[in-house]
């Protein structure tokens, strides 16, 4: 196998819809930034914490790849500060979540979903989890939340 030196700059997550200017705005609202580059109706972008997250109107013969379909795997994870503050932004926004708060081993969450229908997880850690994560101390269950480790990278270590 050769190995290839690949120089990442960034990441980007994109969601596609056609739906550009509603889910625009409801992103725009949701994380209380305009987007830092913005080509009306078909691209937008968002930086958060060194994520960015692209919103993009797909090419009209493209769209039938771009259905957004029932029960996705992928979930845009917002962790906060204050979970039911979060959720109290969420519902002025027209997108209450649908269940109740549950609790797990790395703090509180709850799902939502965006206008398309993506999956929303709004996640508070618990304290200590927070203070380590302030002064950049704690290992990275209590940096991130086991869960999140876990549904990201696959395990645990």
């Amino acid at each position: 196998m050769v190995k290839i030196n690949m120089q990442y700059n960034s990441i980007i997550i994109t969601i596609a819809t056609v739906n550009f200017d509603n889910i625009v705005s409801f992103y725009t609202q949701l994380l209380e930034q305009k987007p830092k580059k913005l080509i009306p109706h078909i691209y937008a972008e968002f930086q958060i914490s060194g994520l960015k997250l692209g919103i993009f109107k797909p090419k009209s013969a493209n769209e039938p790849e771009f259905v957004t379909y029932v029960q996705s795997p992928l979930s845009l994870c917002l962790e906060v500060n204050n979970l039911e503050t979060a959720i109290s932004h969420l519902t002025s926004l027209g997108c209450t979540p649908p269940g109740a708060i549950s609790t797990a081993s790395h703090g509180q969450e709850i799902y939502a979903y965006d206008p398309d229908g993506n999956r929303l997880i709004l996640h508070q850690s618990h304290q200590e989890g927070i203070e380590n994560r302030e002064q950049g101390t704690g290992n990275r269950e209590q940096l991130y939340g086991r869960s999140i480790w876990r549904t990201i990278f696959g395990n645990d270590r």
